[in-house]
């Protein structure tokens, strides 16, 4: 591996039908301070292409663009692999935003702290939507995650995410690719951990990201978090944490406090205390009451969404046993 001051980043970016977002990802990738990286970005299939944003946004960059058929975003991002250049892959989602030093940062961090994996975290850009924010808030919040997500403080050890996720070539090459699953990003780390390579939190390296724009998808995208978890813990026995069944856990004592109320009111007093901390804590991340408001409501969204995902898949995959073809067939596809 190459000094991190001579080290070239592949910066590979999976994009289905997201032709604004690619602008704006392009626009900020312009305006690195750093430009000691490539961008290869996969169109996988998609019928409303962003070749025409490549073009606007590409000038001055070293871009590389393909279209292929659509199998996924892991296999997208396999491909994207196999065509790069540099000695480190950077996975960034299409609805990210850099910093514009954000190549700077990562490089003087890994000369540093040197490691065959990162991960960073993620913020809110003051473009978003307030709904944005508040999603942003409750996805990276102690409160609701347990600061396994990036948090300084946290209940577990950190997973990168394919959001803001780095590995070298060398990982690459003994690991393999992603595979093709939902929590693709959590299987890849465990992999990368059991391989015996090095895996490290860069706090200062983050991105923008704008994850969903209502309420109604956002609770559709947690409630697959909470099912694949459960093929994660067929996959890799032990994984599962107690930190995994918060949501689960909330989801079934709200219930039973909601119905307990219709006997003895109190009974809701233990959730009113934590929607309120979720509340205020949310003021004071935010500084702002609207989006602190928001993000206690997403907070019930993401712990009830999640929390019904991993109920149910944990009756039908594992009490009912019917996850473990799931399981061999996951474990079946290569990563490459």
């Amino acid at each position: 591996m190459k000094a991190a001051s001579d080290t070239l980043y592949s910066i590979i970016v999976p994009v289905y039908n997201r032709p604004g977002e690619i602008a704006d990802l392009l626009k900020s990738l312009q305006e690195q301070t750093d430009k000691g990286f490539e961008i290869v970005l996969v169109e996988d299939g998609s019928t409303v292409r962003c070749e025409e944003e490549t073009r606007r946004y590409g000038e001055g960059l070293r871009l590389k663009y393909f279209y292929k058929e659509n199998e996924g975003r892991s296999i997208a991002r396999n491909y994207g692999m196999d065509r790069a250049d540099g000695d480190y892959f950077i996975f960034v989602d299409s609805d990210c935003i850099l910093p514009s030093d954000y190549i700077e940062r990562l490089r003087r961090t890994a000369s540093t702290t040197p490691s065959d994996c990162f991960g960073g975290p993620d913020a809110a850009h003051e473009s978003f939507s307030d709904t944005q924010k508040a999603i942003n808030y409750s996805m990276t919040a102690f409160l609701t995650t347990g600061g396994i997500r990036g948090g300084k403080v946290s209940m577990e050890k950190f997973t990168p995410r394919t959001f803001n996720m780095g590995f070298s070539r060398e990982v690459w090459q003994k690991v393999g690719g992603f595979r093709e699953m939902f929590s693709e990003d959590i299987d890849m780390s465990t992999r990368i951990r059991l391989a015996g390579f090095g895996i490290m939190l860069y706090p200062e390296v983050y991105v923008y990201h704008k994850r969903r724009v209502d309420m109604k998808k956002f609770w559709r995208q947690v409630h697959v978090f909470g099912m694949s978890r459960i093929t994660l813990q067929l996959l890799y026995p032990g994984s599962m944490k107690a930190v995994h069944w918060l949501p689960a856990l909330f989801t079934l004592g709200a219930l039973a406090m909601i119905i307990a109320s219709f006997f003895w009111i109190w009974a809701l007093v233990p959730l009113a205390v934590y929607l309120v901390a979720l509340w205020i804590w949310g003021m004071i991340s935010t500084r702002s009451v609207k989006i602190g408001s928001l993000g206690a409501v997403a907070g019930v969204v993401q712990l009830t969404g999640y929390g019904t995902g991993f109920i149910k898949a944990y009756i039908w995959k594992i009490l009912l046993r019917h996850g473990r073809d799931e399981a061999q067939e996951v474990e079946m596809r290569r990563g490459k």
